[in-house]
């Protein structure tokens, strides 16, 4: 089965669009969270902790949100990956399925100037936006995302693990991986699958 040669990157770009627009209906209904960071964007591998301190000209949010294509199976019973062979000549019904990880990153508490650690309630903050921005990224994903397919079920996907990452740096955030069922369609003529 052949792939719109864009399908990739314009998920990855769904995705960001749900989270960061799910990030930024959290910070209005909770107080002291911050939104969709202004460092938002799709990046190519793992990305970078560039940015989480916010230095974003005219922006308020600080963090750095980013979204990747991390690799891809072809699946004939989604998600588990298919040891069929291909190329015979057969019609095997099998799926190209796209992993991706999301980032969302934030500034973590750190020694001061006096070479003194963050208090407690510094720390405490901290896990508490965290802990709300896995929230909103988890609910991004089931509320937002599978609405953004013209399939009749919507996107197809499977959720993968939440993890914290960080503190490293400045920066401490989440992950989040996913596996997305592509869609694709029949080979040109006279070309076989």
């Amino acid at each position: 089965m052949a792939l719109n040669p864009l399908v990739i990157h314009e998920t990855a770009e769904l995705l960001l669009g749900c989270v960061c627009a799910e990030l930024t209906m959290t910070a209005a209904r909770v107080e002291g969270q911050p939104g969709c960071p202004c460092r938002s964007c799709v990046v190519p591998g793992t990305p970078a902790w560039d940015d989480c301190a916010g230095d974003c000209v005219r922006a308020e949010t600080p963090g750095q949100l980013t979204v990747h294509y991390a690799g891809m199976v072809a699946t004939s019973n989604f998600p588990v990956e298919t040891r069929d062979v291909l190329g015979s000549r057969n019609c095997l019904p099998v799926r190209p399925a796209a992993e991706f990880v999301i980032t969302l990153l934030r500034c973590a508490p750190t020694y001061d100037q006096q070479g003194c650690p963050p208090t407690c309630e510094e720390l405490a903050e901290s896990a508490r936006i965290l802990a709300v921005d896995a929230t909103a990224v988890w609910n991004a994903l089931q509320c937002c995302f599978p609405g953004t397919s013209d399939a009749r079920r919507g996107q197809t996907f499977v959720l993968g693990q939440q993890r914290t990452v960080g503190p490293e740096g400045q920066c401490a955030g989440i992950e989040q991986r996913l596996t997305v069922s592509l869609p694709s369609c029949h080979c040109p003529e006279g070309e076989t699958s």
